[in-house]
């Protein structure tokens, strides 16, 4: 028998913050990604550089927002994308 999931509609669903682009201030866009993955410098700079790149997966949409209100505040491009799929235990 196979295992059903389902969102209830109450339930927080998950997004992602997408960096589109870092703008012309990179190093100050690199330090807020630095920020937000804990990363190190080097991969944040890679990571800021490969655009668009995924830097939060499965997050709460408040601190999504957050997060690309920081970016923003540094000069990038960034969205927040509602994840349809969620991650689903034992995949």
């Amino acid at each position: 028998m196979a295992d059903t999931y389902f969102w209830l509609l109450c339930d927080d669903m998950p997004h992602d913050v997408v960096l589109t682009d870092p703008g012309v201030r990179v190093m100050d866009v690199v330090q807020v990604v630095r920020r937000l993955t804990g990363l190190s410098l080097w991969r944040s700079k890679v990571l800021a550089s490969r655009v668009p790149t995924v830097l939060l997966a499965g997050v709460p949409e408040e601190d999504a927002a957050a997060a690309v209100s920081a970016l923003h505040g540094a000069g990038a491009r960034a969205e927040t994308r509602e994840r349809l799929e969620p991650e689903l235990p034992g995949q």
